[in-house]
């Protein structure tokens, strides 16, 4: 007897076409209202197209970037709305370093099961933060791929790319002994560091909802805080910024020799701002020294703006709660960073 053939479909090998369409359509409507003037195609067509205006000498400037393991808090929680803004945040403040405008954004959203629910919740984020820093959300991938992504797992991706005049590209390459080190306040963890905390804490609902008089909410609330983006704050002044490190992976220690020449070091007074009290309690509940709190997290500094001495006035009236933090110093040993 031949054996009975079963009939096979996309659908049965858990690929959902239709709910790919309608994810698609959710995000291109949520696309429609970042666009500017300069789109010629956006989301549907097969490449956005975007026509560059107004520079003599553009530099393209881009990156990419994703949101690490804060996902799985926000999967935990079933609270997706705020996860595109951490990206697109996180992606403007890269480029901001290099002095750039951010022009368009591209997203890459990869589920084991499509859920338009979910992603529309993401893509709100998304366009809610690209229309705050005037950036086109022009395009991205939706993938739905079973049997690489298991229950409410999923990831998510950022592409950015921005534009800055050639002469007024910022590198760092001007920094020199003397010059202040100002540090711009973080709002938590932003999205760096969850994996530790995810060890010490756990990631039940049951343990994110848990109550912290300390934090004043619940540590799920905490956690979830937004990246801060600091693109509209420090716009106006890149003319009198010699250089900028955002405080990512790798913290003080790791980022902000990456603006530093040869040669020099950066010399931090951590007296001279307030340690978060969720850096606090990571420290205390894991047991963890400083130079790995400084290494893993951002410690309640996400950017870091370097000046020359007679700019830091301006500089300062014109970023309520930023702090002298620090001077750029000759470099006498190994170590880049100074932490006092």
């Amino acid at each position: 007897m031949e054996a009975r053939q079963i009939k096979k479909s996309y659908a049965a090998a858990g690929v959902n076409i239709d709910a790919a369409a309608k994810v698609k359509g959710l995000i291109k409507r949520h696309a429609g209202t970042t666009l500017r003037p300069e789109v010629l195609a956006g989301p549907g067509f097969f490449g956005g197209l975007f026509e560059l205006k107004g520079y003599q000498q553009p530099v393209l400037v881009s990156s990419v970037d994703g949101v690490g393991t804060k996902l799985k808090i926000a999967a935990a929680l079933a609270q997706d709305d705020s996860i595109g803004i951490d990206l697109v945040n996180h992606c403007v403040n890269d480029i901001l370093t290099c002095g750039a405008e951010p022009l368009f954004f591209l997203d890459y959203i990869a589920m084991g099961r499509l859920k338009p629910e979910r992603v529309e919740a993401i893509a709100k984020g998304l366009a809610r933060a690209c229309r705050q820093v005037g950036c086109a959300l022009i395009g991205g991938e939706t993938a739905e791929m079973p049997g690489l992504y298991a229950g409410g797992d999923y990831d998510l991706v950022g592409f950015i790319v921005g534009v800055v005049e050639k002469e007024k590209v910022i590198t760092g390459k001007t920094i020199a002994v003397g010059d202040a080190i100002i540090g711009l306040a973080s709002s938590g963890l932003h999205t760096n560091g969850y994996s530790l905390v995810r060890k010490i804490f756990g990631e039940t609902p049951a343990k994110l909802n848990s109550y912290y008089p300390e934090l004043g909410r619940t540590l799920g609330q905490e956690l979830l805080e937004p990246h801060l983006c600091y693109y509209h704050q420090l716009k106006p002044l890149l003319p009198f910024i010699k250089g900028m490190a955002h405080i990512t992976g790798g913290g003080l220690i790791d980022n902000v020799p990456r603006i530093l020449p040869a040669g020099l070091a950066a010399k931090f007074n951590s007296k001279l701002w307030a340690i978060s009290p969720i850096f606090q309690l990571i420290q205390k509940r894991g047991n963890i020294d400083n130079k790995e709190m400084y290494r893993v997290f951002n410690m309640g500094i996400g950017m870091v703006v370097i000046c020359t001495p007679d700019n830091v006035d301006k500089i300062m009236k014109a970023l309520p709660g930023a702090k002298v933090i620090g001077e750029v110093v000759k470099q006498t040993k190994e170590a880049r960073v100074i932490l006092d």
